[in-house]
């Protein structure tokens, strides 16, 4: 198995099993009557705050969920990939209560948001300016494959259409930017015998 084999097969897997589990979760949804919307978000209620995680593996109906589905396998297998796994999870984590946070101070009075979609914008803003900040010239390149790929998506972060938790999207991107600045790498550096610190190249 060479490297780049040993690095992508987990990254892929990973990313399978995340889809799957929302599948799973929405068949479940559907055979129990949609017991499990309950786990949505409500806004400002103090007790909604412990299902600002579960809310993100939730869909409303299967249509919502195969919106998200690919989006979701592609922005995510890229960016566990690239970041490696460790990494990838903490910045979904981040991603995760960011939006969901977000959604929980800002949307509308009564209403009930879930689904991937705050994951899918997170994993957009943090593949689009990871490059720029860590200075890496191939995932530059990829942040500007996904802007020219899902860049309309962004549309999704503005008050353009009711029924649309453009919360949860704006939210999701701020997180996902948010991690690729808190989760970067750092340059190693190397003190020489003068007690210089110089990066190790």
């Amino acid at each position: 198995m060479t490297p780049r084999t040993a690095r992508a097969r987990p990254a892929l897997l990973l990313m399978l099993g995340w889809v799957a589990l929302l599948w799973v979760l929405e068949g479940i949804d559907t055979l129990s009557g949609n017991a499990l919307d309950t786990f949505g978000i409500q806004p400002r209620d103090p007790a909604e705050l412990v299902d600002v995680v579960p809310a993100a593996f939730l869909h409303f109906g299967f249509g919502h969920l195969a919106a998200n589905t690919l989006p979701l396998l592609v922005l995510g297998f890229v960016a566990a990939l690239r970041s490696g796994i460790r990494r990838f999870l903490a910045a979904a984590l981040l991603i995760i209560l960011v939006s969901g946070l977000g959604v929980w101070l800002t949307a509308a009075p009564h209403s009930n948001t879930a689904g991937a979609s705050g994951v899918v914008f997170g994993l957009f803003g943090y593949l689009a300016v990871r490059g720029f900040i860590e200075r890496k010239p191939l995932d530059i390149g990829i942040g500007v494959g996904v802007a020219l790929v899902y860049g309309s998506i962004l549309w999704g972060a503005l008050p353009t259409t009711s029924g649309i938790s453009w919360q949860g999207h704006l939210f999701g991107l701020v997180g996902g930017v948010l991690a690729a600045f808190v989760l970067r790498e750092r340059g190693r550096t190397l003190r020489a015998a003068d007690g210089v610190v110089r990066p190790v190249p």
